[in-house]
């Protein structure tokens, strides 16, 4: 690594209580040169509840390749830069794997500063297993599709976990259940906010549950017991 040039921190920033954020990560905060934000209006709340006053841009899937030019620029010239996101930790279902690659290929230090992570604050109060965990991030909007992807990872994992709108949160279970059956799913909404929902049930009653259908969901399937074959055709 060469030591003239600068370093790229990616931080994880809390998924919804600004008190979970670290020290390590306020400290990194403070002293970096330049935050590269997915959202720099989201991240501008957090800083100002930090009480930390630093040049924000914005880096999001939209604009990273524009943006990543100027960064590796700037971390080349010896400014130190933290990679931030809305919430958890970038390049885990957010923009960040590719600006990290690329400093990689141009011997620029990256660093990881850890800390909130969705994934692992639903598995932690899920009580299913984790030695087996596949992680699906966001699946297909296409019910079809999606389908084909749940039944992909049957064979890979006793736990699956993923993350799922709003707007397609039913439609996600009544998929669930056609191609696992009538499993067992947790279902975390709104994490550590104020209207934060932990539910656990069969995917039959999850589909008629009384929840509503806003914010942020983390879904976690429990296929311990599920027999592995394929149960619907695609």
């Amino acid at each position: 690594m060469d030591k003239s040039k600068g370093t790229l921190y990616i931080i994880a920033t809390p998924i919804g209580n600004f008190k979970d954020i670290s020290y390590r990560a306020v400290e990194v905060l403070k002293a970096a040169d330049l935050l590269a934000c997915e959202d720099t209006r989201q991240t501008g709340h957090l800083m100002k509840f930090l009480n930390i006053k630093k040049p924000l841009t914005s880096y999001h899937s939209y604009n990273k390749l524009k943006k990543e030019e100027m960064l590796v620029r700037k971390l080349q010239e010896g400014l130190s830069i933290a990679l931030v996101t809305d919430g958890g930790t970038p390049g885990i279902s957010d923009p960040g794997a590719d600006i990290v690659r690329t400093c990689r290929e141009n011997g620029i230090k990256v660093i990881p500063v850890p800390g909130p992570s969705a994934i692992a604050a639903a598995l932690s109060v899920s009580g299913f297993g984790s030695n087996k965990v596949y992680f699906a991030g966001f699946l297909s909007p296409k019910s079809s599709r999606r389908r084909r992807e749940l039944m992909r990872v049957m064979d890979l994992a006793q736990t699956v976990v993923c993350y799922e709108s709003p707007f397609r949160i039913r439609a996600f279970l009544k998929d669930i259940l056609q191609v696992y059956g009538n499993v067992e799913v947790f279902i975390a909404r709104e994490m550590t906010k104020t209207y934060e929902e932990y539910l656990n049930a069969p995917v039959s009653d999850m589909i008629e549950a009384n929840f509503k259908e806003k914010g942020e969901f983390t879904v976690i399937i429990n296929l311990k017991n599920v027999e592995k074959k394929l149960i619907i055709s695609a």
